[in-house]
């Protein structure tokens, strides 16, 4: 980054500190939080391209589908619940901590704003900690579903350096012989607690995050492209309310024309020193 560009920076998280000063901030984060974790967005510069991403009804219809899904998932599964918070999700810890920062929308499934210490975290998308069954509603921690397929696949290995889709699995090499974990209540269907491509928001996150959002006199988007629709419906409420909407995000987004600042850099490098402005 050059001297100019370091300054125009610096001038622009000024900016940002200026608006929001005095005022009780909700955050709406998305996978570019993240990708200074290890974990890869769908989108931007340096994500991986995907064209197939799975589908709630290519999931329920499909069990060659769903066996590739819960392979995937498993050989992925360490890897992702092994990455752990980036100086952004601290930050915004700190500032909630210190009273500043309301809560955390999150459109991510890694668990990582609790991990680095937020408290009021609403996981719009899920989680990937969960796993539901489709059956009975028993839910389950994963790591203990873990334990189920390597019971069920004592063959499998799962390597310790692996290249992570934006979703926490990996693309296998076979399925061949691999058995899908269910539901030890009922033997029904098990499912990640997660939404899926093709699924819609559960209302009650949804009426959760808009709750937070009214409280809240400031919005801060990071690491979103605004591609999902959760996403921009929650920043339309903002801009309807005009209050304070700052994007920090290194590609444009769907509603760079309502903010009152867009910042164009990670959220690593803006948020902590948009923390330390504010405190």
């Amino acid at each position: 980054m050059s001297a100019s560009s370091t300054a125009e920076l610096s001038a622009s998280i000024a900016h940002a500190a200026d608006l929001l000063r005095g005022k009780r901030i909700a955050l709406l984060t998305g996978a570019g939080i993240s990708t200074d974790s290890g974990i890869p967005a769908y989108r931007g510069e340096g994500a991986r391209t995907r064209s197939d991403p799975m589908t709630i009804q290519t999931y329920l219809g499909d069990e060659a589908a769903r066996r590739r899904y819960w392979v995937g998932g498993h050989l992925g599964w360490k890897a992702f619940a092994r990455a752990a918070p980036n100086p952004g999700h601290t930050a915004l810890a700190e500032l909630e901590s210190a009273g500043t920062v309301s809560g955390v929308i999150t459109q991510n499934v890694d668990g990582l704003h609790l991990r680095a210490g937020s408290s009021h975290v609403i996981e719009v998308h899920g989680t990937m900690r969960r796993v539901l069954c489709l059956h009975c509603g028993q839910v389950f921690d994963r790591r203990d579903i873990a334990v189920q397929i390597e019971e069920l696949n004592p063959w499998i290995s799962v390597p310790e350096n692996v290249a992570l889709n934006p979703d926490g699995d990996v693309l296998p090499e076979s399925t061949d012989g691999f058995l899908i974990p269910t539901c030890t209540v009922c033997g029904g269907m098990l499912k990640p607690d997660v939404v899926f491509f093709g699924e819609y928001v559960p209302q009650d996150r949804f009426r959760a995050a808009e709750s937070l959002l009214r409280s809240s006199s400031a919005l801060i988007v990071a690491g979103s492209s605004l591609v999902v629709n959760s996403g921009v419906r929650l920043v339309e409420r903002a801009r309807r309310r005009s209050i304070p909407l700052i994007i920090v995000n290194r590609e444009p987004t769907r509603a760079d024309a309502w903010a009152h600042l867009t910042i164009a850099a990670g959220t690593s490098d803006v948020l902590p020193a948009l923390q330390e402005l504010l405190s």
